[in-house]
């Protein structure tokens, strides 16, 4: 009984396949594009998506993917300075529905493979020579538009194209990030020593400012220093006095001398 299941199984997917080779009709799904080879031959017609009529056993339809790629690699190279670097990288990229024969002839249908990956390794290695380690830090967007530049020029050669590219990361030899970060350390303490110079300068500034204004005030008031001011200022001790005075003589004089008052001598 068992075998004669398998048996039977066996059948019914033969049979499936022999339709499918059979039927008349290729379907070419979203995102792909449909190249025709009559006994392994491909045609220079790109067929869209949708149903196309083909002759069963001597046609068939194969299918290249148009929609945006994705890929992410990572490789080592040398700086200009002689760095060693590794480099991660992502790019996505989609094949032009035009170029969809030449890429199914002349790529095997296999573009990220044959094309992509070793482009962007080459792309990488020669842009990375061209700046010293500091320069791939701190260019980082120049050095990436150099190598989508480079990429472009051959990519579009086998129907090829760039939607997006990032430089993930830069990493170095871990003697080289010590240099960097004592480097760092010694711009921030030098960053510090300056302004906290200018500040001494800054509360200096101030000082001599305060010193100044405050010697010039005193130098106005000396000025405005007259007998008549002297004179007033006198009067206005002895009111002052007048008005603390109890009415009492003092018990103890000297001389004829009349405290606060001065009393003119009897003739």
């Amino acid at each position: 009984m068992q075998f004669r299941w398998i048996k039977k199984l066996g059948l019914a997917i033969a049979a499936i396949i022999v339709l499918f080779m059979l039927t008349p009709f290729a379907i070419v799904p979203a995102g792909h594009r449909g190249v025709l080879t009559t006994f392994g031959k491909p045609s220079e017609q790109v067929y869209d998506e949708g149903l196309h009529f083909r002759w069963p056993l001597a046609q068939a339809m194969h299918l290249v993917g148009v929609a945006i790629e994705k890929g992410e690699g990572e490789g080592d190279a040398a700086s200009k300075d002689l760095q060693r670097v590794q480099t991660r990288v992502a790019i996505n990229y989609h094949v032009k529905p035009e170029a969809a024969v030449a890429v199914y002839r002349d790529l095997g249908n296999q573009p990220g493979e044959r094309i992509i990956v070793p482009a962007v390794h080459e792309a990488v290695k020669a842009v990375t020579a061209r700046y010293t380690a500091e320069e791939l830090i701190s260019k980082r967007a120049v050095v990436r538009d150099d190598i989508v530049a480079a990429l472009k020029e051959r990519m579009s050669r086998h129907g090829l194209v760039i939607d997006e590219f990032s430089i993930i990361s830069f990493n170095f030899s871990k003697t080289f990030d010590e240099a960097i970060e004592a480097k760092t350390t010694a711009e921030q303490l030098k960053m510090k020593a300056e302004r906290d110079l200018q500040r001494i300068e800054v509360e200096a500034q101030q000082k001599v400012a305060r010193a100044k204004a405050e010697a010039d005030a005193l130098a106005l008031q000396r000025q405005q220093v007259t007998p008549e001011l002297l004179r007033l200022r006198e009067v206005e001790n002895q009111a002052k006095a007048i008005e603390k005075w109890d009415g009492h003589m003092p018990s103890t004089m000297t001389g004829n001398a009349v405290p606060f008052i001065n009393v003119p001598a009897a003739k």
